[in-house]
């Protein structure tokens, strides 16, 4: 199969890449590497696949890369993730999760892509858990510009395939984690609390850490994508475990593998902060065959294995 990635050089979709590469695919990517890391991508790059180093805003550059490579499947991940900056510039963050899936799904559209995967949100778009675990019916009531803009590209996917016939589905992710993940700055807690350990550091832990999430690791969405590309299934599937782990759970979890104690240290809750969310993925299981297999304790100890 001919498989576009795009931020493929990113944590999820330099994983997406190998998975990929391993089963025979021709991989392109397509990354502006501004948030990405181009180490991602050395072994790929060395296998074969190739990289389109261009920004999704530019409609043209997107054009002629999807033409060039004439992928079956495009499988999008490249977004603008970081929360806090979407607050501070909402019209940048939409510049880039709204105007460039648009802009992939008419160059899909152009080059008869076969299967349009897009990649979602769950607790972004749903807000504060209301129903829980929540399904894909529950209320849209994101708290950030992120979410609402990964909702608007939802609707465009779902758009193109009621107008133009493009074939596409979104897949809600939980909060992933696992190798790749940068362990600096706005990554997830996991691989923040992870580097923390392997310096010898006290993870911080914002109001009482008894806030819930669904980690997801990221093995298992890749997986997930792979599913999602072999159906037809249209719309939008949760993917996550459908356990709720609070952050407390994340600092017992890593207690033991801390020779000197891994004791948090609390900080001010932050404003705006989901208080509950984890994903009921029944979904994606009934349709699409897929459900999570890592649990959190293994996919823990894979994570630190690959920062050490």
């Amino acid at each position: 199969m001919r498989a576009m990635v795009t931020g493929g050089a990113g944590f999820i979709g330099s994983n997406l890449v190998d998975a990929l590469l391993e089963r025979g695919d021709e991989v392109t990517v397509i990354d502006d590497v501004s948030t990405g890391r181009r180490k991602n991508l050395e072994d790929a790059l060395a296998r074969g696949a190739e990289l389109a180093e261009l920004d999704i805003r530019d409609s043209q550059a997107v054009d002629d890369a999807v033409a060039r490579a004439r992928p079956e499947v495009v499988f999008h991940l490249a977004a603008h993730i970081d929360v806090r900056q979407s607050v501070a510039d909402p019209a940048r963050d939409a510049s880039i999760n709204v105007q460039g899936t648009i802009n992939l799904l008419r160059a899909s559209l152009d080059s008869g892509v076969r299967r349009f995967v897009n990649t979602s949100t769950g607790g972004a778009i749903y807000g504060e858990g209301r129903i829980l675990p929540a399904p894909e019916d529950h209320p849209v009531a994101p708290e950030s510009p992120y979410g609402q803009s990964k909702f608007a590209a939802e609707g465009y996917c779902g758009l193109f395939r009621r107008l133009h016939g493009v074939n596409t589905v979104s897949l809600r992710y939980g909060n992933v984690y696992g190798p790749r993940q940068d362990p600096l700055g706005e990554a997830g807690v996991i691989a923040i609390f992870c580097g923390k350990l392997l310096a010898g550091e006290r993870p911080t832990v914002y109001g009482d850490g008894l806030q819930t999430r669904d980690y997801v690791y990221v093995g298992d969405v890749v997986e997930s994508n792979l599913a999602a590309a072999d159906s037809d299934a249209d719309g939008a599937f949760n993917i996550g475990t459908g356990e709720p782990s609070t952050v407390l759970d994340l600092v017992d979890a890593l207690q033991p593998r801390a020779p000197d104690g891994f004791d948090p240290e609390h900080a001010p809750e932050r404003q705006g902060e989901v208080r509950h969310i984890h994903l009921d993925c029944t979904r994606a299981r009934e349709e699409l065959g897929w459900q999570a297999r890592v649990g959190l304790t293994d996919g823990l100890e894979r994570t630190l294995e690959s920062l050490r």
